[in-house]
């Protein structure tokens, strides 16, 4: 069975200043997650799933939509803030949806067969399909053995200022605990710290990049509404995707296998980034590894 690739695309770029995700950055005018469906089709993925909100429908489409038509069946889902299960309204003053949980949740109908799910504005490199895709193609569809793409933190940085990422700890190829860690960056001293301390280089992250079958929908169902239950009249809460896998892995209803990725991470976390992911890709074309129009 060929896994389905969910793509996360609904957020705009509050420190970028703009829809990241459809600015170009390869030499035929390629966006990052060209370069992530053409790995994905490579690795043997047979459908795309991009979660949008409903406002920048039309610039997406515009964007992406076309180039793909006849490379991979596409399929689109919408984000927004209204949907939320029977018995729940949202808050007054509440203006944002409720984060990555509510994001792959609305995807559920759409996808039949065990899937990877991506950021839409993250390189994630050729390598890291590769290891989900066959990670998924041996995986029952009704498993709750589930897995993620761990890279390593030195690959992971910023040269234009800190980043956030998901620590993660890791026994045995399993994944304990993921724990999230704020203003990541290499000093001038040449270690890696964050608010709560220092990192080491081969330190393992999650750059949500996760392999799920489809069961994952009913877990977050039941935990979207625990979660609103509890925060739901907050206006700023998120229901966050590593939160949920976290509390699966302690509570034993699922585990979770961490397939390392030497792949170097490229994003527009800035706007500074936007040359530097230029020049990485423009090597990789370069080097063979992408034609020079990845669509002609």
């Amino acid at each position: 069975m060929k896994p389905t690739l969910v793509i996360m695309a609904a957020g705009m770029g509050s420190r970028y200043g703009g829809l990241k995700q459809i600015d170009p950055v390869g030499p035929s005018g390629e966006i990052v997650l060209d370069y992530s469906v053409y790995d994905a089709i490579r690795a043997g993925f047979s459908k795309v799933v991009f979660i949008i909100r409903p406002d920048i429908e039309a610039d997406f489409k515009e964007a992406i939509g076309t180039k793909l038509e006849g490379q991979i069946d596409v399929e689109y889902v919408f984000q927004a803030l209204e949907k939320i299960p029977a018995g729940f309204s949202v808050p007054t003053g509440r203006t944002k949806p409720w984060g990555t949980g509510q994001a792959i949740l609305v995807a559920k109908e759409v996808v039949k067969t065990p899937f990877a799910v991506i950021n839409a504005d993250d390189f994630y490199g050729r390598e890291t399909f590769e290891v989900i895709a066959r990670q998924l193609m041996n995986t029952d569809v009704d498993s709750t053995d589930f897995s993620m793409v761990g890279f390593y933190i030195k690959n992971t940085l910023s040269p234009n200022g800190s980043v956030a990422r998901g620590y993660c700890d890791v026994h045995n190829g399993k994944l304990v605990t993921v724990e999230e860690y704020f203003e990541i960056e290499r000093r001038d001293d040449g270690i890696i710290r964050h608010t709560g301390g220092e990192m080491n280089d081969d330190d393992m992250v999650s750059m949500n990049t996760w392999g799920f079958t489809p069961r994952l929908f009913e877990l977050l169902e039941r935990g979207f509404v625990n979660f609103l239950e509890r925060a739901g009249g907050e206006l700023k809460s998120e229901y966050l995707l590593p939160e949920l896998v976290d509390g699966l892995i302690q509570s034993g209803e699922a585990n979770v296998t961490v397939l390392p990725s030497n792949e170097k991470w490229m994003g527009v976390t800035y706007t500074e980034d936007k040359p530097d992911v230029m020049a990485g890709i423009r090597a990789l074309v370069d080097a063979g590894v992408y034609p020079e129009n990845l669509w002609a």
